[in-house]
């Protein structure tokens, strides 16, 4: 948690915590930043994004975690393209090539030394089609930030950022009210909208159908940092 999101994602992660009962684990990386584990970036396009790395780390760390389950897809972008289902992570939580194993069907191989982990990624081959068929069919509850919506944006690398108290528009990026929604949501200072009238899952499944630029390619400012951004943070042990 970067402490840098968006309203109504965290509001939808509390609620579901109420109603199902469960125990929610957050790693705080303003914690990290108090316990000086880390510094807070400073500056007019400062991301709390690259720093998280840390507070993921030290959280699977405390709790002793054998595996962490995520999210990605290869289809999103090509450091994650290459990556295996069930990723080895070393002792420092770096991801190292040398160290992946051969996936055979779904054959998966966890065996690991103590202090190392996997990252475990089922949805790795997945669409982003695949996705919202599978929230149509299952009528599954998301944050309402997914669907279209009018909220203060401004043009910035060509890409639709919001306006938030994290966020702010630089002189000469004029602030507009627009019909957009998210296709993927992070940290709100890395995480473009697009345009979209897409208010309900078979709009957006008709919308994603046509699309020819992955959700991250399209609204992920975090990963122009370089050409190799993605991929340099998998390194350190990031996603």
């Amino acid at each position: 948690d970067t402490g840098h999101n968006f309203t109504e994602v965290i509001e939808f992660r509390d609620r579901c915590v109420e109603e199902m009962g469960v125990q929610l684990i957050v790693g705080s990386v303003q914690a990290s930043i108090d316990a000086g584990r880390v510094a807070d970036p400073v500056g007019p396009r400062a991301s709390r994004n690259p720093i998280q790395t840390v507070t993921l780390l030290d959280s699977i760390a405390e709790h002793r975690f054998d595996a962490v389950f995520g999210g990605a897809r290869r289809d999103e972008e090509r450091a994650r393209a290459k990556e295996r289902v069930y990723s080895h992570r070393d002792s420092f939580g770096q991801w190292d090539p040398k160290n992946q194993r051969p996936e055979l069907w779904g054959i998966y191989n966890s065996r690991h030394r103590q202090g190392e982990h996997f990252r475990i990624f089922p949805l790795s081959n997945w669409t982003e089609l695949d996705i919202w068929t599978f929230i149509a069919e299952n009528d599954v509850k998301l944050p309402s930030i997914y669907y279209a919506h009018r909220r203060p944006v401004f043009r910035r690398d060509n890409m639709w950022m919001a306006v938030t108290e994290f966020l702010q528009p630089e002189p000469g990026e004029d602030v507009v009210e627009q019909m957009v929604r998210f296709r993927t949501v992070g940290d709100a200072t890395c995480t473009a909208a697009i345009e979209s009238s897409a208010t309900t899952v078979a709009d957006i499944i008709a919308e994603t159908a046509v699309a020819r630029v992955t959700e991250r390619g399209a609204t992920r400012a975090d990963d122009r940092m370089s050409e190799a951004g993605m991929e340099d943070r998998k390194r350190t042990g990031y996603f």
